[in-house]
């Protein structure tokens, strides 16, 4: 590896871990502190750190390779994820901020349905820790796969040694800084990924010998149909990303932590710009290497790595180092905040419900530091499958959490009447759903499941079906519900 790669990538490292030594110092001396921040963050940084932690390594590896091997027709998914990454700034994100804060401070996701509806048996809290952390297990093996690939094709390392190093330094900052460290590191990582979405597509373009739509004629003249190969199902399933947002503890958490109301808005102008131009970016970079690749008789093993190829293959080392940062940005970035997630159900809905009501704040911040390490440790080991697709991880982590949470946040958020049977059989109907789809022996038309339709579509909805008919077979929520519910309504007009 060239030199000035290597001062780059040792500048971003000291970086990261500088910024953990500072947020270590500033906010892990109690719970609240170490797991939203304080609920102080401001909307710059609140916003980059949903994007960064949105996109991870998929939109640096896996939506390019996506678009390096179908063309157009994989253009779909980043569609549906920037309306529902609009939706969930417009329609979550301001009833959230009020709604966790009144429900008795609510710091996790599973505390604020435990707190929304009057859970005293603890069933829902515990159903939906379970969920969060057997989805982010698998989905930060996602990352730690990126990584992996990333040591592997750029730095001649194993690919077992990146799932280490990767790991480690995430581990580092995420287990001595807490999400003040996962937020500060994602405002930087976010502002590296929008320069290199920026620069390598951009790059790319100008280097081709013939228009950009010529030569995927050549490449294959699918890549500049809309539809491809597939069917309008195809397209419905890619859109389908975008109902995923709703149910992401790792984004929406970010909600729950910036300073208040009214920097909503501005969080909501800030995520969103900075999300269309990484997904535009994203898309470019995909179409722009495959071109470029067909032009200069490249050789792509893995397409995922396309963005890696031509950073090496187009920049001055100093410039690729920065580059590659920007992947290990994007890949760190999701890590940490799955992590933290994972921790926080951990050591709040386990080990303070069920081993010890009465610890103190510093032996639960420990608890969380200890959880943050067994969950990464538990993903390394997912990751050791070499021939696991970043995409394919994703995917099926981001519909068990969108079928799962997202019905019962929007529910919890709008519909007075909702209970908690209701909240209990979306949960369950939605996780279930998803499993079943994906992992059931069923074919239709020689497809499996999966293959015929994104398994967040049935899971959405049968979800949001179980929570209107149990809620309306059962009994009506509590006055006490009723008017919190209503103190809120009230409180978000007033804002």
């Amino acid at each position: 590896m060239e030199v000035g790669t290597i001062i780059s990538l040792a500048l971003y490292f000291i970086v990261m871990l500088g910024i953990g030594l500072y947020a270590y110092k500033k906010s892990t001396d109690d719970v609240s502190g170490y797991m939203l921040g304080g609920r102080n963050l401001r909307p710059s940084v609140a916003a980059l750190s949903a994007g960064a932690s949105d996109m991870s390594g998929w939109i640096l590896m896996g939506l390019p390779g996506a678009m390096f091997l179908t063309g157009f027709s994989a253009t779909w998914i980043a569609i549906g994820l920037v309306i529902g990454a609009w939706a969930n700034y417009l329609l979550v994100a301001p009833r959230l901020r009020v709604y966790t804060e009144r429900a008795n401070d609510a710091i996790t996701i599973p505390d604020y349905f435990a707190n929304r509806f009057n859970d005293s048996k603890n069933a829902l809290r515990v159903v939906s820790a379970v969920v969060i952390i057997v989805f982010f297990t698998l989905y930060t093996s996602s990352g730690v796969v990126a990584g992996g690939k990333l040591f592997e094709s750029s730095f001649g390392l194993s690919y077992e040694m990146g799932l280490y190093v990767t790991t480690g330094v995430v581990v580092l900052y995420t287990l001595f800084g807490g999400f003040l460290a996962v937020s500060l590191t994602d405002f930087v990582q976010g502002c590296i990924m929008f320069l290199a979405l920026i620069i390598v597509p951009f790059v790319t373009y100008t280097l081709l010998e013939q228009p950009l739509p010529a030569t995927l004629e050549q490449v294959n003249p699918d890549m500049l149909e809309w539809v491809g190969t597939g069917s309008v199902l195809g397209i419905i399933s890619a859109m389908a990303w975008g109902l995923g947002y709703f149910g992401q503890p790792h984004i929406i958490v970010r909600f729950m932590s910036v300073r208040g109301l009214k920097d909503i808005r501005v969080m909501r102008r800030i995520g969103m710009s900075w999300m269309i131009v990484a997904a535009v970016g994203a898309v470019a970079t995909g179409l722009c290497g495959a071109a470029y690749s067909y032009e200069k008789g490249i050789t792509v093993e893995d397409a995922e790595t396309i963005f890696l190829i031509l950073s090496q293959l187009l920049f001055h080392p100093l410039v690729a180092g920065f580059l590659l940062a920007a992947i290990l940005a994007a890949i760190m970035s999701t890590i940490s905040s799955q992590l933290l997630v994972s921790s926080s159900s951990l050591t709040e809905d386990f080990y303070k419900i069920y081993i010890k009501r009465d610890a103190s704040e510093k032996e639960l911040v420990l608890v969380g530091r200890i959880s943050v390490l067994l969950v990464a440790l538990c993903a390394i080991y997912l990751a050791y499958d070499r021939d696991s697709s970043i995409l394919s991880l994703v995917s099926n982590a981001w519909a068990g959490f969108g079928a799962a949470f997202g019905p019962l946040v929007l529910f919890s958020l709008y519909w007075r009447r909702m209970n908690l049977p209701g909240a209990l059989a979306g949960m369950i109907v939605g996780a279930a759903t998803v499993l079943f789809w994906i992992y059931a022996p069923v074919t239709i038309d020689g497809k499996s499941l999966s293959d015929w339709m994104y398994e967040i579509v049935p899971g959405f909805i049968l979800a949001s079906i179980a929570i209107v008919a149990v809620s309306l077979a059962t009994k009506e929520p509590s006055e006490a519900l009723t008017d919190t519910f209503d103190k809120v309504e009230a409180e978000l007009q007033e804002g």
